[in-house]
């Protein structure tokens, strides 16, 4: 049996990735800014990869245009695995499985494992790490991203409480309606230029429907963390990994990129 499934959110996102599962240029943008500390045209050029945590399989497609060699793209709802089939259907050396990020299921296969937008739903973000870490091989990279506190604080302790209390279990077809009056007061600060972060000015590029589901998935988790840069450091530490690079995307959230250790 999957260990602490309940700890995540993967039902409520499968009802999301069930409904934008469709692959656009925004998406590929926020995909290179989540890994930045890999060279697009060089770091997935022959690896092997695994995607813990896959969603729609969004993450593992852009890798696999780049040059990665294979992938493994894992979740645990069946309608994110659907998706993800569908949107990795063109690579044949793409697979995609149903396993927990708790319990993952290789050790010493991969030459990058990592998890977008994941580890920060997770009551226990730690094993998760580790797990990550046990799939790689000797020297093979770990990267994940998460959210960070910093510029984040008036959301994190005001907003995100509230959002728990009436969002994070109520059903998600009202969740997903009431996310356009959110969205729309974004859009609406956004082209007014208000825009005092980096990630803001980046909204501001995108098409609103791609706003909204930003929005929807900000309401609808059971549980959501917020780490500071020392806290985020402090996963990959725990875990053993070596050679730590961390990236402030967008000023709001944090990428970390480790080595595991050589046997």
């Amino acid at each position: 049996m999957m260990a602490n499934v309940k700890a995540g959110s993967p039902e409520r996102f499968g009802y999301s990735w069930e409904r934008f599962s469709k692959l656009s240029p925004e998406q590929e943008q926020q995909f290179l800014l989540w890994t930045l500390p890999i060279d697009r045209s060089s770091g997935w050029q022959g690896k092997r990869f695994l995607d813990a945590g896959c969603g729609a399989g969004r993450n593992s497609y852009w890798p696999l245009t780049y040059g990665a060699a294979s992938a493994v793209a894992m979740d645990l709802d069946d309608r994110s695995l659907d998706a993800a089939r569908a949107n990795l259907a063109d690579f044949p050396s793409a697979q995609v499985v149903r396993a927990s990020i708790y319990d993952i299921p290789y050790e010493n296969e991969f030459d990058i494992a990592f998890s977008i937008g994941v580890v920060h739903h997770l009551e226990d973000p730690k094993r998760a790490i580790r797990e990550l870490t046990k799939a790689v091989k000797p020297g093979g990279q770990v990267l994940f991203w998460v959210y960070g506190y910093e510029n984040l604080e008036i959301f994190v302790n005001v907003l995100n409480p509230a959002r728990k209390v009436l969002f994070s279990r109520a059903p998600l077809g009202l969740v997903r309606s009431l996310a356009f009056i959110p969205t729309a007061a974004l859009y609406l600060m956004l082209k007014a230029g208000i825009t005092p972060i980096a990630y803001l000015k980046l909204l501001r590029t995108f098409p609103f429907m791609h706003l909204h589901h930003i929005i929807f998935d900000q309401m609808l988790p059971k549980t959501a963390n917020y780490w500071r840069k020392d806290e985020a450091l402090q996963l990959a530490e725990q875990a053993g990994l070596t050679n730590l690079k961390i990236v402030h995307v967008n000023e709001c959230s944090w990428t970390v990129l480790g080595t595991k250790r050589s046997a």
